[in-house]
């Protein structure tokens, strides 16, 4: 389904695109397409000029750590992202191919800019990405990836703001969960605390960064699959503290009806999403199944569990970290 969309997007794309050229004619648009870009380019050189250098090591719950130095070159209005020094490919699945690590730093520059201007790659042109090679972040084949887009280029988006200090971190995961047996395959992406910033606090319970999913409604949930969906709450006191607040995790609680098989991919269920200048981390998340018997059984990060009928799985998302001394 997901190639599937894929090719349909990009089929839709074309059409649009001819139609466009028709309309407007071809250099028009191409002349359009230079000056949205230049727009882009020009809009975070002024972003570079009032920035610093800054550095900074996150590391992740399986041990290996992301580390950055963003070097700004005021009088070029420039800038080098440089990832040296970040843990070498991992023999789990959570390695990110470099075109992650680079949508990263362009999500995270784009968001830099005031001004509306539309996401392209006009945002890149003033920055140099150094990535090296065999790192974690340009595994070589065939290192497994499925964990990348997915859990690393949280810990990426967020040690780039690290970096900067102009933000705290969001809960730092999307706390992949599925399900499923011969008959039933779920997934979902679980929503979390956002980080707080000059002037404002962290949302709570919302997806953050590269997440941008939606949960199914419960009714759709217990119509389509044998579960039920026991609770969703905010977990108050989980953001960070601060002069501004992280923003507060999650407790979601399904109940499964037949046995299943669930898995767990998330982080920061050991390292505490941080915060930025003075502000305190936000919780860590943490997760549990209890057995219809009366059992508690506890987990990590990433795990798989049988469920059986009357098995509660619960996922207690992380806070985000606050910003600012109290």
């Amino acid at each position: 389904a997901d190639l599937r969309a894929q090719v349909a997007s990009c089929a839709r794309g074309a059409r649009e695109l001819a139609a466009m050229a028709a309309h407007f004619g071809l250099p028009v648009v191409r002349a359009y397409m230079g000056h949205v870009q230049d727009n882009a380019e020009e809009s975070v050189r002024r972003v570079l000029s009032v920035l610093a250098d800054g550095t900074f090591a996150y590391a992740m719950d399986n041990g290996a750590v992301v580390r950055v130095a963003i070097r700004v070159d005021r009088a070029r209005r420039a800038a080098t992202i440089d990832f040296t020094g970040t843990s070498a490919q991992l023999a789990s699945n959570f390695n990110a191919p470099s075109a992650v690590c680079k949508a990263a730093v362009l999500y995270v520059f784009r968001t830099l800019v005031d001004d509306d201007i539309p996401m392209n790659a006009g945002c890149l042109k003033p920055l140099t990405i150094v990535i090296p090679e065999g790192s974690m972040l340009a595994p070589r084949y065939p290192a497994a990836v499925v964990a990348g887009n997915v859990e690393t280029s949280q810990v990426v988006t967020d040690a780039l703001y690290g970096a900067l200090g102009v933000l705290a971190a969001s809960q730092g995961t999307m706390n992949n969960f599925t399900f499923g047996n011969a008959r039933h395959q779920y997934y979902e992406t679980i929503a979390g605390g956002a980080g707080a910033g000059p002037g404002f606090d962290g949302a709570s319970v919302v997806q953050t960064h590269m997440t941008n999913s939606r949960l199914t409604d419960p009714e759709v949930l217990e119509w389509r699959f044998p579960v039920r969906l026991d609770s969703y709450r905010i977990l108050a006191g989980t953001g960070g503290t601060g002069r501004h607040r992280g923003g507060d995790g999650g407790e979601r609680r399904v109940r499964f009806l037949e046995p299943m098989t669930a898995v767990m991919l998330a982080n920061h269920r050991k390292v505490a999403p941080f915060g930025a200048q003075g502000g305190g981390a936000g919780a860590v998340g943490v997760n549990w199944v209890e057995r219809a018997d009366g059992a508690r059984e506890s987990f990590g990060a990433t795990f798989k569990v049988e469920m059986q009928a009357g098995d509660v799985f619960v996922v207690c998302t992380p806070g985000g970290g606050g910003y600012g001394a109290s």
